[in-house]
């Protein structure tokens, strides 16, 4: 019997997914992206090398048979730019085990344009995007605008998808002082890579059929289920559907496809960009947990906002996706804390709430309850087994578990492959 899991992560993203990815890749023939753009990064370290991925699945690394599917936006000179980087590495990538699902739209310059102008504009109002234009390639996708890569195969079809996609982005251009475009200069931005991407691009259907025939699946989320789009933190998100359910509409597989899904959850919780963030620490502890683990983002490289781990948040999440069993990750960053706590409830005006509410305006009312746990002040690192680590550390997963209604599978105790611990 198959068994395809979805490894999506269950905060703020940067929980460790391409490390816990690359972890299980050997027990699967495939691996899918199913959501999101190049704004994600995953960072896989192997023996002494370290790849930092942003669009390409991260089972490309170990030889697995790669899929970019129909719910990920696609710039394709991003795409080329990663693919010429790993071949560097000596990892050879080819259409035999990478394609890309011909109804994903792209990224075009227009987009990393749009993305830009519309963020400088809003001053102290931004949101924090990468400007990489995936924002605007979801607008666009949702506004029946938007070029798909099957359109690169016939010009008739190319320029009139052009003609509408330009006529939409002059008119917010002028709005914003910007230069209008002309088709000519898409034409020629994409005759370049225009071969080289259909070369890759198969059609959904049929890479449902090369997926179906695979015994195991990894579905690979990017970002994190806080940052969804409809259950996130709006508008502190991203564009796209970070939660198992959009498997089913961004893999080129169908619903019964997904047979079990595994969060991934860091033993403390950051965030990068603006946004609410109730245990956030602005202080000494927080600048510790900053450092020690370092927590500077793959794509963007700004700091990341660190705080106590937040049961209600990933409660929420672990809900709305179904998850049962957890990759816990980055244990050994606390190992010199002398107390650790974890947020287990909040209140908001004097009333409890055992959620985040969705309403704006109640955010900044938020007083974290807290649980305080003595630290192990012992090291972690590389332990491999549960018996091996700490008691007062196995107290703070079993408490983690407990509070979240989850079993902890995985609990990654360094950066590298071997140092982590299967329950």
């Amino acid at each position: 019997m198959n068994s395809n899991t979805a490894i999506i992560g269950l905060q703020w993203g940067d929980e460790g997914k391409g490390k816990i990815v690359d972890f299980l890749a050997d027990k699967f023939d495939a691996v899918v992206r199913f959501q999101g753009g190049h704004n994600a990064g995953h960072t896989i370290k192997v023996g002494d090398k370290i790849y930092k991925l942003s669009l390409l699945p991260s089972g490309i690394i170990r030889g697995k048979f790669s899929v970019i599917g129909s719910g990920v936006v696609v710039d394709p000179i991003a795409l080329f730019s990663e693919i010429q980087k790993i071949e560097n590495e000596g990892i050879k990538i080819t259409p035999e085990n990478l394609v890309v699902a011909d109804n994903a739209c792209l990224i075009l310059s227009i987009h990393r344009e749009l993305d830009q102008l519309l963020e400088n504009k809003k001053g102290d109002k931004k949101i924090g995007t990468t400007g990489r234009g995936i924002g605007p390639a979801y607008e666009d996708k949702a506004g029946r605008r938007a070029l798909r890569i099957c359109d690169l195969m016939d010009e008739k079809i190319l320029r009139e998808r052009l003609e509408n996609l330009l006529f939409y982005h002059n008119l917010l251009r002028k709005s914003l002082g910007a230069e209008i475009v002309v088709i000519e200069k898409i034409i020629e931005e994409l005759n370049p890579i225009r071969d080289r991407l259909l070369a890759y691009a198969k059609p959904a259907f049929e890479i449902a059929k090369k997926l179906s025939s695979c015994e195991n699946v990894m579905f690979e989320g990017a970002q994190g289920a806080l940052l969804d789009v409809s259950y996130g933190t709006f508008p502190f998100v991203t564009s796209s559907n970070t939660m198992a359910g959009q498997i089913a509409l961004g893999s080129c597989l169908g619903v019964a496809d997904l047979h079990k899904t595994i969060g991934i959850l860091k033993a403390y919780t950051t965030r990068v960009g603006a946004g609410p963030f109730p245990t956030e620490l602005n202080d000494e502890i927080g600048k510790f947990l900053r450092i020690e683990g370092n927590e500077v983002g793959t794509v963007t490289g700004r700091d990341r906002r660190c705080g106590w781990f937040d049961a209600v948040l990933v409660r929420q999440a672990i809900q709305l996706s179904s998850v049962k069993e957890i990759a816990l990750t980055k244990l050994d960053v606390l190992d010199k804390l002398e107390k650790i706590k974890i947020c287990i409830g909040y209140k908001i005006a004097g009333k409890a709430y055992d959620y985040m509410p969705q309403a704006n305006h109640l955010w900044e009312k938020i007083e974290p309850v807290y649980e305080e746990i003595d630290g192990w002040q012992q090291s972690t690192v590389g332990a491999k087994s549960i018996e091996a680590l700490p008691q007062k550390a196995q107290k703070y997963i079993a408490r983690i578990e407990e509070l979240c209604g989850v079993k902890a599978v995985i609990i990654s105790t360094g950066p590298k492959r071997e140092e982590t611990i299967l329950t």
